[in-house]
């Protein structure tokens, strides 16, 4: 009987290890544990996991808290003085100063060439304060006489202060000399005076300061007046219409 040679062995891999499989360790790991060690594990990852990390607390700086009580202070302070002023203003209700003019007068109206005028009107002012309460005050009064949205004068009055229902009249004297207007407006002008109805616009800009006691605010203050005049030299009011806007 003839024997066949036995095969030759497997060749060498030098990453080849005699470490069992994965597996075989995963039985045997399996094999010697037992099912209350396995759940006694569990339950110690479970509590080390679910366990808080606790902190020491720290102290907030005093510069905070001081911080926090000066807004809160400051907070205060600024809705009780909004409270009083609303409630000031419901008392109060403030109204806006009048600008009016009752009379007026024209004298003068000429040209001394086709386009310079020479004029003078004199006009009756008329400040009031309507307020029952409030005193006013006007500063920088600056008032100009205007035609055909053009001003051929203007004039400067000194300040004045009026007590709640006082009304109080001012003279203003307008001059025109040797004012230059367009051509179209001197034309314009020219039949107004033949036809005896003039119609001049007189802007006033004031500077408005309301007192209420230690209280008191200031506004800008736009007044304008439409005239109408008859011709020079014995030229009076017509008619007007004025009006006041902040």
């Amino acid at each position: 009987m003839e024997f066949l040679p036995p095969p030759p062995p497997p060749p060498y891999s030098p990453f080849q290890t005699n470490s069992p499989p994965a597996s075989s360790k995963q039985h045997r790991i399996q094999q010697g544990s037992t099912p209350d060690s396995l759940r006694r594990d569990r339950g110690n990852n479970t509590q080390l996991r679910s366990k808080p990390i606790l902190r020491e607390p720290q102290r907030t700086n005093p510069i905070i808290w001081c911080v926090a009580i000066f807004c809160l202070f400051f907070s205060i302070l600024l809705i009780s003085f909004g409270i009083v002023t609303l409630i000031i203003f419901i008392d109060v209700k403030p109204r806006v100063p009048a600008f009016d003019i009752p009379a007026a007068s024209l004298s003068v109206v000429y040209f001394y060439s086709p386009e310079l005028l020479n004029g003078e009107l004199v006009i009756l002012a008329n400040f009031s304060n309507p307020n029952r309460k409030l005193e006013v005050t006007f500063r920088y009064l600056h008032v100009d006489l205007c035609f055909g949205g053009s001003s051929i004068a203007s004039q400067v009055i000194q300040s004045l202060s009026l007590r709640p229902k006082e009304s109080r009249l001012i003279q203003i004297n307008f001059l025109s000399s040797l004012v230059h207007l367009p051509s179209n407006l001197a034309l314009e002008l020219r039949q107004q005076e033949e036809q005896n109805r003039i119609l001049y616009s007189i802007k006033g800009k004031f500077r408005v300061i309301v007192r209420l006691g230690l209280i008191h605010y200031s506004y800008w203050l736009h007044g304008e007046c439409n005239i109408e005049m008859s011709s020079a030299p014995t030229g009076t009011l017509i008619t007007h219409i004025c009006r006041m806007k902040r």
